[in-house]
């Protein structure tokens, strides 16, 4: 098997706490990853960072991603850049939240790099947050599922996986607030990652 750099991008869902961590994993879906891989040699790194929309994994994307050089890079965004609107006011269209997801992907063009990309996901556990889904959120992910195909990216349905489980089991049993997974949430994550992305570990 060939040793993979593996780098996940993103915001606190993948964070996870990495930051206070000595392994830098955190303890989300990237750690229970890592784990699931631990004796293949590959190198886990998370790039993951709370609070982060599109435009911060931009700014911090020479460093944070393109300096690890990764032969597979995940990436699960979006939605702060639905949340700000609600919480502070600050609303990022689905056309800007296209144009520099889009920026991005482009830059890994010629890097060999196999792209894996995760649809933001929310899980209304308040009566007001299914107007953030159909007013919002919504395009977003049809904007990622439109960039995994223009990208030829391997494209994971968390929205429709972590929507079933809520279905299930009630929303805050996969994530207590709708957006930050319980820990079952970040094994259904890990879960969904390990099956679809196996194909670019070989």
């Amino acid at each position: 098997m060939t040793r993979r750099t593996i780098v996940f991008a993103g915001d606190s869902i993948t964070d996870a706490g990495r930051r206070e961590d000595p392994d830098g994993l955190g303890d989300g879906y990237v750690r229970m990853i890592a784990e699931r891989l631990e004796g293949s040699g590959h190198r886990v790194v998370n790039a993951g960072i709370s609070g982060d929309r599109a435009v911060d994994l931009r700014a911090r994307w020479s460093e944070d991603v393109q300096a690890h050089e990764p032969d597979v890079l995940s990436v699960l965004v979006g939605v702060n850049d639905m949340w700000r609107r609600y919480d502070s006011a600050d609303a990022t269209s689905a056309e800007e939240f296209r144009a520099v997801y889009d920026e991005l992907l482009a830059s890994m063009a010629g890097t060999g790099a196999s792209i894996v990309l995760m649809e933001p996901f929310l899980l209304p556990v308040a009566d007001e947050m299914h107007a953030w889904r159909t007013d919002d959120l919504d395009d977003k992910i049809a904007v990622v599922r439109a960039l995994a195909e223009k990208h030829g990216a391997t494209l994971i349905g968390l929205d429709g996986l972590l929507t079933d489980a809520a279905r299930e089991r009630g929303p805050e049993a996969v994530a207590f607030d709708g957006v930050h997974p319980t820990p079952y949430g970040h094994a259904l994550i890990a879960d969904a990652w390990i099956a679809a992305a196996e194909r670019h570990l070989a």
